[in-house]
């Protein structure tokens, strides 16, 4: 399972990219190719428990 929050997309207001990149909805920007890695690659990760963009965005401090 890929993060649900992550898209990718071949462009970007009126620029276009030549392959796709990878976009973060929650923080509404792109993220760098390492961190799409590792959200596509292990499937038993959790965007609500294990990732910090996410957490961040909800508010919740990682001992909740």
């Amino acid at each position: 399972m890929t993060c649900p929050h992550l898209e990718y997309r071949d462009a970007h207001g009126d620029r276009e990219f030549e392959t796709a990149r990878a976009f973060c909805t929650v923080t509404e920007e792109f993220v760098q190719p390492v961190h799409a890695d590792i959200c596509n690659e292990r499937y038993d990760l959790d965007p609500e428990a294990d990732c910090e963009i996410f957490r961040e965005d909800a508010g919740l401090a990682w001992d909740e």
